[in-house]
């Protein structure tokens, strides 16, 4: 029997595509400190008790680690970092020398350095959730409590919580847990990162979240950010009837990506930190944006020449007969570097950050296009180099001389700013590819942080704006033959990609779970209904209405999607 109340729809961040129903299971609060606080004993004596048991959520952490590999063995071993950092260290033993014991300095010395995190947004305020985490499982071993985890109801559930860690989502079973709600969190944090990996769908920062009750019935909506109580008969068959057709696509839909008149558009990896094995066993034509930070977070000096040629031929060995397209250390605003300071900055969004931080620390560029070249000439890989924010031709010309130089062979850079893509007709001429960030032309475009969860309907990558900007790009690559990339999360949607390939991208660059919808999505129409699509998108006066117009005018089989 049918539902007769309307169901409440909640909004939040489409985080991890896909679609699925189910009853919620809600994550238990984290540990609480007790209302009376005893006395401490020696402060030397609370101080190492809080060590050890900072030490004792490392090491499970790292055991973890060990055991999962590829993505969530990185993103672990970061999170035992942080657990091991001095100074969150110093902050405890300055709490247990001013009296407290060592549950409550573990607890009030995390709160003041999240609030730090928290404070310098962006890439670091995404990691107090980390830094939460640790805080409650320490916590709960000096108090002798249970340890916080995943819940458990016995059924296949949506997983509604605060916040996940890293640590508990890497323990997620894809069989049981079928798609995850957060009140907070944005687009880019640990929790999205590794859901994507699952092919979980995520709707984040949602807030009404916790107003979900345990066993209630939830349809959620990852590409849509949208969540549906008690969903009535007809919405929750459609919702299961999408999750089934995306499961089934997962394990149907291989090959070279190509349209249905057999235009060829490459389905390629966007890679980061992790294990490039796993990452090259997708079935995917090679690697579009290969992100080089991983060997330089979390360090005081920059790795050598040397250090970065053994970690990117390990990289380009796993690919071996696939292109990959490297990009160049992406440095500033939202991932600051110890060894590249760039002074204050009250907007660093807008200020040195990407290909702009050669301006104050060309060696440490150098030093990576010489290790790049080295492990291409090591490995024989097909490898093309691009350089972040690059806003000008005149810094495109001199990216491509710099790179050239140190033995580069195929030179690119990234357009995330509006003003590249005004003048790619320019622009194109001095280099041998470009590739759309997105994610961040987004921002740039609309004057929206992307750190930020309080607009996403501004970063929405329908917005007919940023769609024009991306057809300028598109029209200068055809008219000079030159390829047109887009390596932004908004490839990943099976519906824009149609948009994007009408546009004139020539390569889509994607998480590996959105590969096998995307493929089949271009295997059901010709270019010339992508072209036709595109211009639906271009003229419509929202972004809503660009994604309804081109979803009713899409194939079935794609529009259900």
């Amino acid at each position: 029997m049918a539902h007769t109340r309307s169901p409440s729809h909640l909004n939040g961040i489409p985080a991890a595509p896909g679609a699925a129903v189910g009853p919620v299971a809600r994550m238990a609060p984290p540990p609480r400190l007790p209302d009376h606080r005893p006395a401490a004993g020696d402060p030397d004596t609370e101080a190492e008790a809080a060590r050890r048991s900072l030490e004792g959520v490392a090491a499970r952490l790292d055991t973890q680690a060990a055991e999962l590999g590829g993505d969530a063995a990185a993103v672990l071993g970061a999170q035992a970092l942080m657990a091991r950092d001095p100074e969150l260290g110093r902050r405890i033993g300055e709490r247990t020398a001013a009296g407290d014991p060592a549950a409550w300095a573990v607890h009030n010395a995390c709160e003041t350095y999240r609030e730090l995190l928290l404070a310098a947004g962006g890439y670091l305020a995404e990691r107090a959730a980390d830094l939460a985490d640790i805080r409650d499982r320490a916590v709960a071993a000096l108090l002798d409590l249970p340890m916080p985890g995943l819940p458990d109801p016995g059924v296949p559930h949506v997983l509604v919580a605060e916040d996940l860690a890293p640590a508990d989502t890497v323990r997620l079973d894809p069989a049981t847990v079928l798609g995850i709600v957060t009140r907070y969190g944005g687009p880019t944090s640990h929790t999205v990162i590794l859901a994507r990996g699952l092919g979980l769908p995520a709707v984040v920062g949602c807030a009404d979240a916790d107003s979900l009750q345990d066993g209630a019935t939830v349809a959620i909506d990852g590409d849509e950010g949208l969540v549906i109580v008690e969903p009535d008969e007809d919405t929750g068959r459609r919702i299961r009837r999408r999750a089934e057709l995306r499961r089934s696509l997962l394990s149907s839909s291989t090959g070279p990506g190509a349209t249905a008149d057999g235009v060829p558009i490459p389905l390629l990896l966007n890679v980061g930190e992790g294990d490039p094995e796993t990452a090259a066993a997708h079935d995917s034509e090679g690697v579009g944006l290969l992100r080089t930070e991983f060997l330089f977070l979390e360090r005081t000096e920059p790795p050598t020449r040397e250090e970065q040629t053994v970690a990117y031929a390990r990289l380009f060995a796993a690919f071996a007969g696939r292109p990959l397209t490297v990009r160049t250390l992406d440095a500033g605003s939202d991932k600051p570097l110890a060894f590249v300071p760039v002074g204050e900055e009250d907007n660093p969004a807008l200020g040195v950050r990407g290909y702009r931080t050669a301006r104050l620390h060309r060696d440490l560029l150098v030093d990576q296009l010489a290790a790049i070249a080295a492990a291409t000439k090591e490995t024989g890989a097909d490898v093309r180099v691009m350089a972040p924010m690059v806003s000008t031709p005149g810094e495109a010309e001199e990216f491509a001389d710099l790179a050239r130089a140190q033995g580069v062979t195929r030179v690119g850079v990234m357009i995330e700013v509006p003003g590249a893509a005004l003048l790619a007709d320019r622009l194109l001429t001095k280099v041998d590819f470009v590739s759309i960030g997105t994610n961040d032309l987004a921002q740039y475009t609309m004057a929206t942080d992307r750190t930020l969860g309080s607009l996403p309907d501004l970063l929405d990558p329908w917005q007919p704006s940023l769609l024009s900007l991306i057809g300028t790009v598109g029209s200068a690559g055809e008219h000079l033959r030159t390829p047109v990339g887009v390596c932004g999360e908004a490839a990943a949607d099976p519906l824009l990609a149609l948009v994007l390939v009408g546009l004139g991208a020539t390569s889509l660059s994607m998480s590996a779970p959105a590969l096998p919808g995307v493929r089949h999505a271009l295997a059901n129409h010709t270019r010339g209904e992508c072209l036709r699509l595109a211009q639906l998108a271009l003229a419509a006066s929202s972004a809503e209405r660009a994604r309804a117009a081109v979803r009713e005018a899409a194939r079935p089989e794609v529009a259900a999607l």
